[in-house]
């Protein structure tokens, strides 16, 4: 049996720094694409739910949920950075730039940026950036992550390392407030809370309330949904334990829906700071949030308010807000650290 025609992706060897890769295939994001979100997280946002709410707010129609527009982004760079991962190990300076409508066809492409062999020499950090393009060519999104990869050949010889100085947040100057919008008229009562920007101070800790279990069959149509091949989400061959492992961008979703009870006018999120996933997450797991405030700032448009959030995703309920141990580890029931800016009305 011939493999000459197949790809097995590439391994740590086979990146260098400078090396920038179009990823295949074009993504058109449908209505469809809507339905599924909100069908598998139980995701609410007013603006992503409804065109007259978006109208109202300074859109000609609903533009998709952000995260449907990152899902579809990464998805697009897992056959070439991370099928052969080990782990996606963090996020940084990661900035929404343009709203995805249905409609709208996606690409993606990757630079790397940094790369650092592990000491056991079977495997090494990868550090790409990756930009997401609408059908005309306009930057939606960009954001840095790194990936554990493994080496094809252990007796490779290391290539200089190279680690990337990020940001460790995004300054609130460089957020891009979404075209047109104006939260003038907001309409809190539709929306689903009354607190604005102004309710929120830096310090202040939300519990979300609610739950979730992630069931195999979930995760995995989710996966499929944005075109992510990894294979440790579908052959449970592939781990030690037979488990499949749960997207990472699977809890990113479950987490922040989750977090519309205490902050359902977070319409947008303007960037990602950094994001770790702390624990791995498999079936079966019931994913819980909590939410950190950690600073305010005014925007261009007066009535638009920039909030940055710590939003903790957690598998175990009622365990308070606790994050890391006394050696400085997260705990093992947090499965999901992200930092972000968020859009509210002021």
């Amino acid at each position: 049996m011939t493999k000459s025609k197949t790809f097995a992706g590439y391994f740590f060897e086979d990146y260098y720094v400078g090396q920038v890769i179009a990823h295949a295939v074009p993504r058109t994001v449908t209505e469809g694409d809507r339905a599924v979100y909100q069908s598998l997280y139980p995701s609410r946002f007013a603006v992503a739910s409804s065109d007259e709410f978006a109208r109202a707010c300074g859109f000609e129609k609903s533009p998709v949920d952000d995260l449907i527009a990152f899902h579809v982004v990464f998805g697009k760079t897992v056959p070439d950075i991370s099928l052969n991962a080990v782990a996606n190990l963090g996020y940084a300076d990661g900035r929404f730039l343009r709203r995805v409508y249905p409609g709208d066809t996606l690409t993606s492409s990757s630079e790397v940026i940094g790369l650092k062999q592990n000491s056991n020499g079977k495997s090494g950090v990868v550090y790409v950036r990756t930009t997401g393009r609408n059908q005309h060519g306009e930057e939606v999104l960009t954001y840095c992550r790194w990936v554990m990869v493994r080496k094809r050949d252990v007796d490779a010889p290391a290539t200089d390392t190279v680690v990337p100085d990020l940001p460790d947040v995004v300054s609130a100057d460089k957020l891009v407030v979404p075209d047109g919008l104006s939260f003038a008229g907001y309409d809190h009562a539709l929306a689903g809370e009354k607190h604005g920007w102004g309710d929120y101070a830096p310090g202040e800790r939300i519990d979300h309330v609610d739950a979730v279990t992630v069931e195999d069959a979930e995760h995995m149509m989710a996966t499929r949904l944005w075109q992510n091949t990894a294979k440790v989400h579908f052959d449970t061959t592939v781990r030690d334990d037979g488990s499949r492992l749960v997207y990472g961008g699977h809890v990113i979703s479950i987490a922040r829906a989750l977090s519309f009870n205490g902050l359902a006018n977070a319409q947008f999120i303007a960037a990602i700071n950094s994001g770790a996933h702390a624990n791995p997450c498999v079936a079966g797991t019931t994913i819980g949030a909590w939410s950190e405030v950690l600073e305010r700032s005014e925007t261009a448009v007066p009535d638009v308010g920039a909030l940055r959030l710590r939003t903790v995703a957690t598998s175990r309920k009622d365990v308070g807000f606790e994050l890391r141990g006394d050696n400085g580890r997260y705990l093992p029931h947090v499965l999901l650290d992200l930092d972000y800016w968020v859009f509210m009305p002021v």
